[in-house]
């Protein structure tokens, strides 16, 4: 069957972490793995050079803000040692402007969470990188879920899990206040023949006094090229999506078939739509692993050869980390789709019900690790071009997505093979780009085509414009004090 109508383009993202162990516990020490080197900047600047001359969109990386310790617990992070399972991370805001130095168009989307991370603070290291990159900075904004990260901050427990989006809704209008409304369009002048750096009436305080926060401002950085940052978020709950559909412009959502994440992917876009956005202003990005070769016999014996690398034990402390369930109290050969446990049963039962091929077979904990050990929880592709570049267009035409988050089993590895086998094939459907559109686009051109924050977003409403005596988000605030 033809069809007239130009294919849409999808997003490819490589999805990375500073760690020797992203998603593939125990590959680390693969004869063709050097994630090793992740202390390294050399490292990150050779494989951003990579992605960049390939035509990848954006690196996304990453982050945890503390170990996953459940396995074995409580608090113990041995099991997640030997495999370097996320342990230990680096912190990923450092590569950026090294790599931005390196690369003319990749964009760089680094995550830091709104539930330890102060407003001020932030807003100033984002402007700061966002500055140095030229404007290809994204921002992964996340509110943190491991009981570790709360402990190491310095809580008994962590904040509640609807609570800690309250406050990242108030936290969004502390940032938007600072990058948007804090100078004025035309603030800051460069006068040489004056010597006036920035009008005297271009900076404004932005006051904010609210439940969580009190800031006071102005902004200490001047505005950068896309002011705020691009805005990715990868909230998966009720109050994920509430969040993801008000605030993000790029959203990741995880799932195993196609059908299922459509869901997802009209539930964000309805919110945005509720929101008074255009849901054409949030591309939808899936996580998914890709094992590529020359065919699908060769992609079939990568897989069986990455396997012989796995680590149980960090399998096993990633799966705890990820579900809250230790299953070190379980037999090898458990079948857990009839534990005594609810929430385990819950989650092979889904695993079973849809991950292809395994719908009557037995979940145990060998085949945890097994699945865990090549990518993670997210959907997997093992095949030739052909077949990888099908799957990729089916998910696509059912779910929605816009593209995807091309996770890695071995760095170097898995993209050169997605950069030789696949993005050809890709190419030549008319599904991938050949060139850029724009050399030296900044984050938010590169994923929707405009500079700054859309009016329809509601950042918006806190920019201060040219020729405004004060923004008009403060305007309205003075009068509604005025008639209080």
């Amino acid at each position: 069957m033809t069809n007239s109508q130009p294919k849409k383009q999808i997003i490819l993202n490589a999805f990375v972490m500073n760690t020797p162990g992203h998603l593939a516990p125990g590959l680390w020490h693969h004869p063709r793995n050097q994630t090793s080197q992740y202390k390294t900047l050399s490292f990150w600047t050779n494989l951003a050079q990579r992605l960049d001359q390939a035509g990848f969109h954006a690196m996304f990386i990453a982050d945890t803000l503390g170990p996953y310790d459940l396995y074995k617990g409580p608090a113990n992070v041995t099991p997640a040692l030997a495999s370097g399972a996320q342990f230990p991370v680096n912190d990923p805001l450092y590569l950026v402007p090294a790599m931005a130095a390196a690369t003319r168009n990749l964009i760089f989307g680094v995550t830091a969470s709104v539930t330890y991370e102060k407003p001020y603070a932030l807003a100033r290291r984002l402007s700061t990188v966002d500055h140095l990159s030229q404007g290809r900075l994204a921002w992964n904004i996340v509110t943190s879920y491991l009981d570790s990260a709360a402990r190491n901050h310095g809580l008994k427990e962590q904040i509640p899990h609807d609570e800690r989006y309250a406050i990242a809704h108030e936290y969004m209008d502390v940032v938007y206040k600072l990058w948007e409304g804090s100078f004025r369009d035309d603030a800051v002048v460069e006068d040489r023949e004056r010597g006036v750096y920035i009008a005297a009436d271009g900076v404004t305080t932005i006051d904010h006094k609210g439940k969580y926060f009190e800031v006071p401002g102005p902004h200490f950085c001047e505005p950068s090229p896309q002011r705020t940052p691009f805005l990715f978020q990868a909230g998966v709950s009720e109050a994920g999506n509430g969040f993801g559909g008000k605030h993000g412009e790029a959203i990741f959502v995880g799932g195993q078939t196609p059908e299922g994440v459509r869901a997802t992917v009209e539930n964000l876009r309805r919110v945005a739509v509720e929101e008074g956005r255009d849901s054409n202003h949030i591309k939808i990005i899936v996580g998914i692993n890709v094992i590529v070769g020359v065919s699908d016999e060769d992609a079939r014996a990568k897989r069986e050869e990455y396997l012989s690398y796995a680590d149980q034990e960090g399998a096993l402390a990633l799966f705890g980390g990820w579900t809250g369930v230790d299953l070190s109290g379980y037999k090898d050969d458990d079948d857990f789709r009839f534990s005594d446990s609810p929430r385990v049963q819950s989650i092979v039962r889904r695993w079973s019900a849809t991950v292809p091929g395994t719908d009557n077979l037995p979940w145990t904990k060998r085949r945890i690790v097994e699945y865990l050990s090549v990518g993670g929880l997210g959907a997997k592709v093992v095949g030739s071009p052909v077949t990888v570049a099908d799957e990729l267009e089916k998910w696509v035409e059912i779910s929605g997505v816009d593209g995807f988050n091309l996770a890695h089993i071995t760095n170097p590895g898995t993209f050169e093979d997605i950069i030789e086998y696949l993005l050809p094939e890709l190419r030549r459907r008319g599904l991938f780009r050949s060139e850029v559109s724009k050399e030296g686009a900044t984050a938010r051109e590169v994923y929707i085509g405009t500079k700054r924050l859309p009016e329809d977003h509601p950042g918006s409403k806190y920019k201060w414009r040219a020729g405004e005596s004060s923004p008009q988000y403060k305007l309205k605030e003075d009068k509604k004090t005025e008639g209080a």
